[in-house]
């Protein structure tokens, strides 16, 4: 990549580099280029047996539903305030 383009994008940006700035982002860019060329070339393809290799639902755990908490126990600490739930603060 050019500093010429790389002042193109700046402009764009609204960034203002300096000439030694813009040379060292045309650098920057242009290994990042080649490295995304890298990843260009890279066949990847969607094998279902192979890629689903470690995937076996017998080794999942039963579903076994079970009764889940108070709606009551759950809202306790709320307080409706204008339509929504404020709940107290936990974090600094």
């Amino acid at each position: 990549m050019d500093v010429n383009t790389v002042k193109e994008l700046a402009a764009l940006s609204f960034l203002n580099f300096t000439q030694e700035e813009s040379e060292k982002a045309a650098a920057d860019l242009s290994a990042e280029v080649e490295e995304l060329k890298i990843v260009k070339d890279l066949v990847l393809e969607y094998a279902p047996l192979k890629d689903n290799r470690g995937a076996y639902l017998k080794d999942l755990r039963e579903d076994i539903p079970a009764p889940s908490m108070p709606v009551e126990r759950l809202l306790q600490n709320a307080v409706n305030s204008e339509n929504s739930f404020v709940v107290p603060k936990v974090v600094e």
